[in-house]
């Protein structure tokens, strides 16, 4: 059983994500490779050229930015391992994290997704909209918890796959920006009835951005639900009340709201003490003027 670890960068350090899974590969004593696919960086600090010295570690280079979903897909085409296994490049290695226990739930099924957690203190002052909003979400991201729905959980951030199968389903290429490849994924594997599986072997999630920035990647990624054109009808909380909205004939009332009311809800997403409530609305109205 051969094991490739894909690690997908754009302007973003992880030599330490790298370093570690090196690490957990020879713990493991595990046949295993690393790839990073960095998408065409603008700068890198010279991180990536210190990962030549590291014979299990290739590093592909796009001329040009592929996006999300395209730069994940040519580096499983890259890939010589029969496994492949997913991570974020802002992710952490906690203790508790195992390579073996991928590979031994492997033998049951061909997806498995470990999950994600948040570090117990916010790590970034500035970011207490993400912080306060993913550590609301861990509340509900044991595996169990994840089982009850599990196409729905799955997640980009931390999944291993057969690389047959993977390479039979693909992240969709339209998911150029922020948001969505890998709900569109979940839909997929669950059409096809492809068997997942959640287990408890969670990474800890360390790159959250400013309340401005996280804000601005949340509208990106509404506005690629937008030009899904339905395609996630049923799988998206905030497309799902937007249909209930219109179908209701209150689509208008709460897109009138939100724009009169939207500086005071920037004030608040931006602010100290972000409202999860308010992070909702303002989802939906935003969702409801595109």
């Amino acid at each position: 059983m051969t094991l490739s670890i894909l690690i997908p960068t754009y302007n973003y350090d992880a030599l330490a994500l790298v370093s570690a899974m090196r690490e957990q590969i020879s713990v493991c004593g595990i046949d295993a490779e690393i790839i990073v696919g960095d998408d065409a960086s603008d700068h890198d600090n010279g991180w990536l050229a210190q990962l030549d010295q590291w014979p299990e570690v290739r590093v592909l280079r796009a001329a040009h930015n592929l996006g999300r979903a395209a730069n994940r897909n040519s580096m499983a085409e890259a890939a010589h391992g029969q496994w492949l296994l997913m991570t974020d490049c802002d992710a952490l290695l906690p203790t508790s994290f195992s390579l073996t226990a991928y590979m031994e739930a492997a033998r049951q099924v061909p997806v498995v997704c470990g999950g994600l957690r948040h570090p117990d203190t916010n790590p970034c002052p500035e970011a207490t909209l993400r912080y306060k909003y993913e550590r609301h979400a861990d509340r509900h991201r044991s595996a169990a918890e994840r089982m009850v729905h599990p196409y729905a959980q799955f997640s980009t951030f931390n999944f291993l796959i057969r690389r047959d199968v993977f390479l039979g389903i693909r992240f969709d290429e339209a998911c150029k920006d922020y948001g969505y490849e890998d709900a569109l994924f979940g839909v997929e594997l669950k059409r096809r009835g492809i068997p997942l599986l959640h287990i408890d072997n969670a990474l800890v999630h360390i790159g959250l951005e400013p309340n401005d920035v996280f804000l601005r990647k949340s509208e990106t990624a509404l506005r690629t639900l937008h030009t899904l054109n339905g395609r996630m009808s049923g799988h998206s909380r905030v497309e799902n009340m937007a249909v209930r909205l219109q179908r209701l004939h209150l689509a208008g009332i709460a897109r009138t709201v939100y724009r009169l009311s939207r500086p005071l809800l920037q004030r608040n997403l931006l602010g100290q003490h972000p409202s999860l409530a308010v992070f909702a609305f303002y989802k939906l109205g935003f969702f409801l003027t595109l």
